[in-house]
């Protein structure tokens, strides 16, 4: 080469010398700091989705610190729940004691009061008390708040429900399209028992219901009345009360189940009919409403079908919820779905009628507002990523329900009070109590084991494998920097060295001035 003002060759190495150096420092980059991109022009693509997966590896990593907060939540409020049931089956055994009226004297009930009076107290203290950093778990603070309560609705409670943010909350609307009904049988005896003139025969039938039976027995004469007046003697113990139901001119005597749905029965086995004339026997219910006797329906007081026992069965009812098919069981209807857990007992009158439960244009059964607690258990933070519980009051005058009474009604000086008051009635509240704080432990148990158990176990996996997928991304492979960088070392080495021939080349030139 005979020319000194540009050298070719000397640019190509400097190029390439460049090129070496800068992928030296590359790799360099890449083995210090253990990641493939670093910067966006590293690979956009890449840093993209590597930023979206740190994202929710962050998100996915509060939602696993929530659940385990969820649990621990939980776990304080079933430790108070735990406690209350431990004092009402103390309570339970206290009213069963006091119950044995003629074998305790007035100052055991009374002490044995004292002792209720004391459970009661401290039942109330737990369910105030009990408390996660202060905030207080078994008061009703975690309750949903609900309005617009319809009349047909006697109690319910709702167990969960997720409410969308700025909403006016969730109206709950129940159709009931098959009514509940009790087992119901009619009897039709006269206005008297006339067994033909017999003085010594004795009408026997035997009355059953799902409590138990009982053989009743009837001389000639006994009139309407004392017959109903005997069946009721022990509906207590047989679970069927009768009345006296006349249609159509006709009177006769209604024999009910005292409660509805398919585990309630009544059923009638004539032992010995004595002869008895003057009555038709025994009616059937009209199916549809089960209120009025089957007229083509009558078995004969003497006819083998009475000797065997005729029966009857009560109607659970059949109702949707919002529109989702509910379970229900007499007249208590319930549905459970991610969205809404709710339970409604019906009074009598909404239960035995079809239709929706609220007058035309009102709002339902019930609305819920809003309460519950709420628990954020998904890396996406929307409605679905949201777990809403209920935790009931669980305070004595919550506890019960309107049909048999409350436990506050246990204390002194009110109605079931162990020492003159209704202890029956007390027991059946005690009982109610102990279902309700069982029921809820049960459904808090439900919520750890299935709900924050699969959630975390859950959220862990998912963890794991965006991790797995964000290190493909971005983090640097060793192996191959490495021998990159073995690479780039002796390629900048190698064009420093032809850098340096290159720019002693023009030197030659030097020779043709000197020749």
């Amino acid at each position: 080469m005979s020319r000194i003002n540009t050298n070719p060759n000397s640019l190509i190495a400097q190029r390439n010398l460049q090129s070496n150096n800068k992928s030296l420092n590359t790799t360099l980059e890449r083995l210090s700091t253990g990641l493939r991109v670093n910067r966006g022009k590293d690979d956009p693509a890449g840093l993209i989705a590597s930023e979206n997966l740190r994202a929710e590896k962050s998100a996915l990593g509060s939602a696993i610190s929530n659940a385990e907060r969820a649990d621990q939540l939980v776990n304080i409020a079933e430790g108070g729940l735990q406690e209350l049931s431990n004092l009402l089956t103390d309570l339970r055994g206290l009213v069963t004691s006091t119950a044995n009226n003629a074998g305790l004297s007035r100052e055991e009930k009374q002490a044995n009061q004292l002792q209720i009076d004391s459970i009661l107290q401290t039942v109330d203290r737990i369910a105030e008390s009990t408390n996660f950093q202060g905030v207080k778990l078994l008061n009703g603070n975690f309750d949903f708040n609900v309005n617009t309560v319809d009349t047909g609705v006697s109690d319910f409670r709702v167990n969960a429900a997720k409410i969308a943010k700025g909403s006016n909350g969730i109206k709950v609307e129940a159709l009931i399209t098959k009514s509940a009904q009790t087992g119901s049988l009619f009897l039709s005896t006269g206005t008297t028992v006339n067994l033909g003139g017999s003085a010594n025969g004795l009408f026997t039938i035997e009355v059953g219901g799902e409590l138990g039976s009982r053989e009743l027995s009837f001389a000639s004469g006994t009139t309407r009345q004392q017959i109903i007046d005997a069946v009721n003697t022990y509906t207590e113990v047989t679970g069927v009360a009768a009345s006296t139901f006349t249609s159509g001119g006709v009177t006769s005597i209604s024999l009910k189940s005292t409660n509805y749905g398919s585990d309630s029965f009544v059923s009638v086995k004539v032992v010995n009919d004595a002869g008895i004339t003057g009555g038709n026997g025994v009616y059937t219910a009209v199916t549809a409403s089960a209120t009025q006797p089957n007229t083509g329906g009558v078995t004969a007081f003497n006819a083998a079908a009475a000797k065997n026992g005729i029966r009857d069965t009560g109607q659970d009812l059949t109702a949707t919820i919002n529109g989702v098919a509910a379970t229900a069981k007499g007249k208590n209807i319930r549905v459970n779905t991610d969205f809404l857990d709710v339970e409604i007992t019906l009074t009598t009158n909404a239960a035995t009628k079809l239709g929706a439960v609220g007058a035309p244009g009102t709002a339902g059964a019930f609305t819920i507002a809003g309460g519950g607690a709420e628990f954020q258990l998904a890396s996406k933070v929307d409605i679905g990523g949201k777990v809403a519980l209920g935790i009931q009051n669980v305070a004595a005058r919550k506890l019960g329900n309107s049909d048999v009474g409350f436990l506050n009604s246990l204390a002194s000086g009110k109605g079931n009070n162990v020492v003159d008051g209704n202890l029956d009635k007390a027991a059946k509240i005690v009982d109610e109590g102990i279902r309700q704080i069982s029921s809820l432990r049960g459904r808090l148990g439900a919520f750890q084991r299935n709900t924050v158990g699969s959630t975390v176990r859950n959220l862990n996996v998912s963890l794991e494998n965006s991790s797995a997928a964000e290190s493909v991304i971005r983090d640097a492979d060793f192996a191959s920097e490495t021998a990159n960088l073995t690479r780039s070392q002796i390629l900048s080495q190698a064009a420093q060295n032809s850098l340096g021939l290159a720019n002693s080349q023009p030197q030659s030139a030097l020779a043709l001035l000197r020749g």
